[in-house]
């Protein structure tokens, strides 16, 4: 690159930089707007809609419940991965939707819930199924001529709402006429296409209709024109495209397994508040700064350079965020600090390897060439199995697994595209200009030689103890009657109280005033508190209340804030983690993981490398709990979202040792001193593992030191799995990798069965004439002395005598 154009590119990596933040922060037009202004938020960071539907059935079975419920997560997941769907009560189902304001919107959208079926003009035998008639109200329709259980029972019903896919109502163009035609589109599932391409020839060949038939009335009676062999059907006759949209509601919402009718819709708000969402962006901004300045003082002028690609980097991500309409939650934070970990980690990969290029005699053209190329493996290995684990978990998870894993793939894309193409652009750029003084690009620091693979049963044994620690506290909390962890509302469920307060009290009131009263009786932190938008009403959701306990916070809430019992109101809720999504997030996980370590070994080609990382994630995991138990730290739905970071973490730092001692394996060859080559490679990549993880560490700690107790059981268990992540892949995995190459596997004969030494076959030594023409693993001679010539060009030792 010459020097002009190097001076043009860092102009305009400036000043797309400042463009980028202008529309992020400021944004353009005359509302000025920014993008991040624009993100859509969570009920835990800015609210949404709350629906209450009640069941037409007085005591409906816990399986019918446990289905609709089921079936409406999956219907409101089209609104926000973070929609939630739990029940209240007997027979009552809450949806709180995030990031909307408009219940009679939603509500006019979602449809009136009900049980949709598809059902044929006449039956096997002949017998008409549905007439056309006169209805009650006057209006001229269609009625069924049997009841539903027999229609059902002999076969006339074709499939039921469960078997659609999706529903639209859009408008095409009448190719004979040119006009507007207002249609429903139809998309059936894979079993409902089956039965309905029968149903339509059958129905064509008859010249029949096909009735929907919704909440016990004809909803539309089409008639078939074609055999639909496809799955996907259009319904016409509509006079506007309003009606199209309300019948495709009706048909998306159909299916489920009981009817419910809506009795009460509020917006709702922040369930963190306006002083979480500002200390939390505080502490965001803080933390970014100490990453940056941290790259500057270690890496000089690259550092420099990362911290413009890190800013530059938070700024696409708020653009993205709104541009791709993404839900962000504290699970969606969580999946935005792995990434931002990751972007910080390329730029720590790269410029290592140019230190240490420099370091041994490189130029720093050639350094910087060098350093990039060698750090690729690494840094595609880390994160392309991150982005397995993101695509597992955003196909099978749902809810908050699948917020997660869409900003966590989003911020992976873009940590590699700034640090492999935006610092790559400015490093030349900057090296163009004439800044090519090695002093600027590297400060010359010793190799630690620290002994990890002799002094592994030491970590190991410290490991085992904070795990077993872990399960002596769970054993000791369930002895005492208590669950193992403690479990939040969201796993257990518990009592929503609503209360109309007299007067209409801030988020950080209701912590200050209410919250002590609510915790007083039930002796539990676990109390979440959201605001109704418009009244003074509060929903106070706490663990389950038995009467007694439901009483004393009845009088107590009259007598602490002066207010009538008629304006207190309690109900049961369940979990809003429910089975459903637990199983979801316990496959996504494992499958996940199945195929990181998959790849792991197809790249590595050695199943004792992804063998040591499965432990090695093992550990992490149970560390993590451990810390949880101790502790005692809710266990809600950002504890699923913080596992996944920490087994992201933890697979990224392990990948860039197992890339070093891939890179070091040609060299020493079968009969050379495999625990030293493996010492080696975790020392060379030991500032790389210190300094990603520090700069994490330190940002999250910014977050919980300002943080509301909220945002701290989030960080808390984070920072703990970054500790134990980092502690995993630097003085367990490579030892670990190294414990089963010397005992399992064909050639573990060829290794030394004791550490320091020659391996005990060895062919006779090589002695060269000098250290210039050694290679790694060979004697020499100097000055009268023997030494021998490490993997590192930089390093030689002293050959012990036998």
């Amino acid at each position: 690159m010459k020097k002009s154009t190097g001076i043009i590119a860092i102009i305009l990596m400036l000043v797309l930089t400042g463009v980028m933040y202008f529309t992020a922060i400021q944004g353009w037009g005359p509302t000025g707007t920014g993008a991040a202004r624009n993100i859509k938020t969570g009920l835990d960071l800015a609210g949404g809609v709350s629906i209450t539907y009640e069941a037409d059935q007085a005591l409906p079975s816990s399986e019918d419940m446990a289905d609709t419920i089921a079936k409406l997560q999956k219907r409101v997941d089209g609104y926000s991965t973070e929609a939630l769907v739990y029940q209240e009560g007997a027979n009552r189902i809450n949806v709180e939707i995030p990031g909307v304001t408009d219940a009679n919107e939603i509500l006019r959208e979602l449809g009136t819930p009900g049980s949709l079926y598809f059902i044929a003009q006449t039956d096997d035998e002949g017998n008409q199924n549905y007439s056309a008639s006169y209805l009650p109200d006057g209006s001229y329709g269609y009625t069924l001529n049997k009841t539903l259980e027999e229609a059902i029972a002999d076969g006339s019903v074709i499939c039921e709402g469960s078997e659609v896919a999706d529903a639209q109502g859009v408008v095409t163009t009448d190719q004979q006429t040119n006009a507007n035609k207002y249609v429903v589109d139809l998309t059936f599932t894979e079993e409902g296409a089956k039965k309905f391409a029968t149903a339509t020839k059958k129905a064509l060949e008859a010249g029949e209709s096909i009735g929907i038939y919704y909440d016990e009335q004809f909803v539309s009676v089409p008639k078939v024109n074609a055999v639909i062999t496809d799955g996907r059907a259009v319904i016409e006759g509509m006079e506007s495209i309003e009606e199209a949209q309300n019948l495709a509601s009706f048909i998306r919402i159909g299916g489920l397994t009981l009817t419910l009718h809506e009795i009460r819709s509020n917006v709702v708000g922040a369930q963190l508040g306006q002083e979480a969402i500002r200390t939390s962006l505080i502490g965001g901004a803080v933390g970014l700064g100490i990453v940056c300045l941290i790259m500057i003082v270690v890496y000089l002028v690259p550092g420099i350079i990362a911290a413009v690609a890190l800013l530059m980097y938070a700024a696409l991500m708020l653009v993205l965020l709104n541009a791709f309409d993404l839900t962000l939650t504290l699970p969606g934070v969580a999946g935005i600090i792995l990434s931002i970990g990751m972007a910080v980690d390329a730029n720590v990969i790269i410029y290592g390897r140019i230190r240490e290029e420099i370091m041994s005699g490189t130029s720093v053209g050639g350094a910087i060439r060098a350093g990039f190329n060698k750090a690729m493996s690494a840094i595609l290995d880390g994160n392309i199995t991150t982005l397995i684990a993101a695509a597992v978990l955003g196909f099978l998870g749902t809810g908050t697994i699948k917020g997660f894993a869409m900003t966590l793939a989003l911020g992976v894309v873009l940590s590699l595209f700034t640090a492999c193409v935006l610092s790559r652009l400015i490093v030349n750029a900057v090296y163009a200009v004439g800044v090519r003084d090695a002093r600027f690009w590297a400060r010359r620091t010793k190799t630690p030689n620290f002994r990890f693979v002799q002094n592994f049963k030491k970590f190991l044994a410290l490991a085992c103890a904070i795990i077993l620690i872990g399960f002596v506290a769970m054993g000791i909390f369930g002895a005492q009657g208590k669950h193992a962890l403690n479990f939040s509302l969201d796993f257990l469920g518990g009592t929503s109280t609503t209360v109309d307060f007299n007067e209409d009290y801030s988020l950080n009131e209701l912590d200050e005033l209410v919250k002590p009263v609510v915790m007083d009786v039930t002796g539990d932190a676990d109390v979440a508190m959201t605001k109704v938008v418009g009244n003074n009403q509060v929903v106070i959701k706490t663990r389950t209340l038995d009467v007694e306990e439901r009483s004393a916070l009845t009088e107590s809430l009259m007598e602490t804030f002066g207010i009538e019992e008629s304006a207190i109101t309690a109900e049961s809720i369940s979990a809003t983690v429910g089975d459903e999504m637990r199983r979801d997030a316990i496959l996504a996980v494992l499958v996940a993981v199945v195929l990181m370590l998959l790849y792991i070994f197809i790249r590595f080609r050695d199943i004792r490398f992804a063998s040591a990382a499965v432990i090695a994630l093992i550990h992490d995991v149970l560390v993590t709990l451990a810390a949880y138990a101790v502790l005692r730290i809710s266990v809600g739905n950002s504890f699923i979202a913080v596992m996944l970071t920490i087994l992201g973490y933890s697979i990224n730092s392990t990948i860039v040792i197992f890339d070093r001692i891939r890179e070091k394996l040609p060299v020493l060859g079968r009969k050379g001193n495999l625990a030293n080559l493996v010492n080696e490679s975790i020392n060379a990549t030991l500032t790389r593992s210190i300094f990603t993880n520090l700069t994490t560490f330190a940002s999250i700690l910014v977050l919980y030191i300002v943080g509301v107790a909220s945002i701290k059981e989030f960080t808390l268990p984070m920072m703990v799995g970054i500790v134990a992540g980092t502690f995993s892949s630097v003085f367990l995995t490579g030892a670990l990798w190294f414990t089963l190459r010397t005992h399992f596997g064909k050639d573990k004969d060829f290794y030394s069965a004791e550490i320091e030494g020659v391996a005990k076959d060895a062919e006779p030594e090589k002695v060269a004439e000098s250290a210039e023409t050694a290679s790694a693993g060979e004697t020499f001679k100097r000055n009268g002395g023997e030494f021998v010539k490490t993997a590192n060009p930089n390093v030689i030792r002293k050959k012990k005598k036998k």
